[in-house]
């Protein structure tokens, strides 16, 4: 057991991170949500019913959506792009072992490699896949969260609901987005151009402390 947490301690503890975040989130979102009902006249929800409401889905995945498109962008971005001195870029003057296509004869190369064909062709690009399914599916959740939330409010004001084909344009849901893909791309833009200049020792996301400024990786 502590080999497992040990070998797995970076991602624990992130996951750890992330189910205290989401709780607390769900604990105050609960709040705030039932602050806004009152308000309105509207009966106080239990915690069961916040869950399928489109104030928390909505909230949840317009985070989820820029976060997973940040990540997207940048593994994508990375594979055509270069930032001299970044740790967090290839060196376009070398060959990196990233770009070197697979080999079936590597010991212990993932099934995928030895299978080859569509299988290995699909293995190559699967992390940007990933990532691209999981913004897609955050995107339209968050779409789904952010009508539902807007269509209660109208509920509240005796007003007419929003169709999703009219709620698509809408400013609210774009609002949404863009105020946090701006966080996103502005967070990825500092540490590609913080890592040029600063050190962190110990980090892999750190270039050594004793290396240049114009060193390009690791």
């Amino acid at each position: 057991m502590k080999k497992l947490i040990k070998d797995n301690s970076l991602s624990l503890a992130f996951l750890l991170l992330f189910i205290i975040s989401i709780a607390l989130q769900i604990i105050f979102g609960l709040k705030e949500y039932n602050k806004f009902l009152i308000e309105n006249d509207a009966p106080a929800v239990d915690i069961v019913s916040y869950l399928q409401s489109g104030h928390f889905i909505e909230s949840t995945f317009e985070n989820w959506e820029s976060e997973f498109l940040q990540m997207l962008l940048f593994v994508v971005f990375t594979i055509f792009l270069q930032q001299r001195g970044s740790s967090e870029s290839k060196d376009f003057s070398k060959e990196e072992d990233v770009d070197q296509e697979p080999s079936p004869d590597r010991k212990d190369a993932p099934w995928p490699v030895r299978k080859g064909g569509f299988v290995l062709a699909i293995y190559k690009h699967s992390l940007s896949i990933a990532l691209f399914l999981l913004f897609l599916l955050s995107f339209v959740l968050h779409f789904y969260g952010s009508l539902k939330d807007e269509n209660k409010s109208h509920i509240l004001k005796n007003e007419s609901l929003e169709t999703a084909a009219n709620y698509i344009a809408d400013s609210r849901f774009w609002f949404e987005s863009f105020q946090n893909w701006q966080s996103e791309f502005l967070s990825v833009y500092a540490i590609v151009v913080l890592s040029i200049y600063l050190r962190q020792i110990g980090s892999s996301q750190s270039k050594p402390v004793d290396a240049p400024n114009s060193e390009t990786g690791e």
